[in-house]
């Protein structure tokens, strides 16, 4: 009998799940499918994460929220730019 070892993930994998579902839009079984996890682990890594937003204000809150919408953005832009340079750079030899 083979014995299943737990994945164990770093907090920063569990922040990005929850932002899939929080702030891209994404269903629970959408995000969860992607990343190729259970369901119930968002759910409880979301639980968590409001639990810990709590301690906020609601401003605070709503100024968290802004300014991860801004830095998500912000790298869309960068990659974007970033993608721009290699292609102008391959034209050019």
């Amino acid at each position: 009998m083979t014995t299943k070892k737990r994945r164990t993930y770093t907090e920063e994998f569990k922040r990005d799940a929850v932002a899939l579902v929080t702030e891209q839009g994404y269903s629970i079984t959408q995000a969860a499918s992607s990343l190729e996890i259970g369901e119930n682990l968002i759910r409880r890594w979301r639980r968590q994460s409001e639990g810990d937003s709590q301690d906020l204000s609601p401003d605070e809150r709503d100024e968290l929220r802004q300014l991860r919408k801004e830095v998500r953005q912000l790298r869309m832009e960068k990659d974007i730019l970033k993608k721009a340079s290699q292609y102008f750079a391959k034209e050019m030899k």
